[in-house]
């Protein structure tokens, strides 16, 4: 039974695992460096797996890692799936499975949620015409919050000042002032880039390879970090008064569907996220992208985990602060708790499953 012993120690375990599965089942695999190393000399690689059709009709594709950090779980959900729950199926005529794991291996590697140039890659998929300049209102006036140029301090100071901008700003301005992305602090949290990444490259590059043909395609992208412990939500972009909202509730249970642009909820307005640019480089595939948020700890403790690992990724000498700042960062997004991983991995095996059934079924 899938459970807490499909996470790997780290990158290199994960991108074995996942390689090892894959091949094992026959899957077609395919290998995209990065031209980076991990800590222990790994080439950091984006690698595919696909089964089924070549040219597929009908598609459900399924991404890991693109937050680094975060793909701890997603390839645990990726090689359970491999490993122990799609041994024996067989894809319809005209139907196919893409596996992608680790959209940034780097972050996940070194241990970070952004890749080696600072980008959070789910603010780098821009559409064509907008630019990579700008900021919301309120980032500025956080900047020396979010971003001070110093090390980890003894004596941490910013959960109170953020305690004290959440009664000020009000949670839901403060989170779209902070997470929905930046492009003019370059070493600041929820930067999008001066421009394209790598993974944005690579996908342009692939993606219609792998399902440029398919008239369905559903797209599940596994994130943590958001909403309560143990809980998730499949975050959509359609407005709320779209018929999608009800068709991928039907799918996979309204209670869990909820755009990115919430009256309530867990999310928040995003910039260059990757659901938007897929559809808009695929414009003749009914193409969704479902992001699978799942939660792990209080808010707070994810964006005070995220400011202290970049601050001693930026300005620590100090390879023992740096280490525990990335061991935290570990643990917000991948918690090690045995009942938060018995949990979460059927979950979101269970939603695989559910986008198979909605997408790659023709009965």
């Amino acid at each position: 039974m899938p459970d807490a012993s499909d996470f790997s120690p780290d990158y290199t375990a994960a991108q074995a695992r996942f390689r090892g599965a894959a091949l094992g089942l026959g899957w077609h695999l395919e290998q995209h460096p990065i031209g980076q190393k991990g800590p222990d000399g790994t080439e950091l690689t984006i690698d595919v797996a696909r089964f089924g059709d070549d040219k597929p009709k009908r598609a459900v594709v399924v991404s890991s890692g693109l937050h680094g950090v975060e793909g701890f779980f997603g390839s645990a959900v990726q090689c359970a799936l491999l490993e122990q729950v799609l041994g024996g199926w067989t894809p319809e005529d005209g139907a196919g499975l893409v596996f992608i794991h680790a959209l940034n291996p780097y972050g996940f590697a070194w241990i970070r949620r952004v890749n080696e140039n600072n980008v959070d890659l789910n603010r780098n998929f821009l559409l064509p015409g907008q630019e990579f300049v700008g900021s919301p209102p309120k980032y500025g006036d956080l900047d020396p919050l979010l971003n001070p140029k110093a090390p980890p301090g003894a004596m941490p100071v910013f959960m109170a000042k953020a305690v004290y901008n959440i009664m000020r700003h009000g949670m839901p301005a403060l989170k779209n002032a902070v997470a929905g992305g930046q492009y003019d602090y370059p070493q600041g949290l929820f930067f999008g880039g001066s421009g394209a990444q790598q993974t944005q490259t690579i996908l342009k590059e692939q993606l219609p390879k792998w399902v440029g043909g398919a008239e369905r395609v559903i797209h599940v992208d596994f994130h943590t970090g958001l909403g309560k412990s143990g809980t998730y939500k499949l975050l959509i972009d359609h407005p709320w008064d779209s018929p999608m909202v009800g068709k991928l509730g039907e799918a996979f249970g309204a209670d869990v569907v909820e755009p990115w642009e919430p009256a309530q909820g867990v999310s928040y307005a995003i910039r260059g996220g990757m659901g938007a640019w897929c559809k808009a480089l695929l414009p003749d595939t009914d193409y969704d992208v479902a992001v699978a948020e799942f939660g792990t700890h209080h808010v707070l403790k994810v964006i005070e985990a995220l400011h202290t690992e970049n601050r001693a990724h930026h300005w620590s000498d100090d390879d023992a602060v740096t280490k525990a700042a990335k061991n935290r960062l570990h643990e917000i997004f991948a918690p090690r708790s045995q009942a938060w991983r018995d949990e979460v991995v059927p979950k979101g095996i269970r939603i695989v499953q559910q986008a198979i059934d909605a997408a790659l079924s023709t009965a």
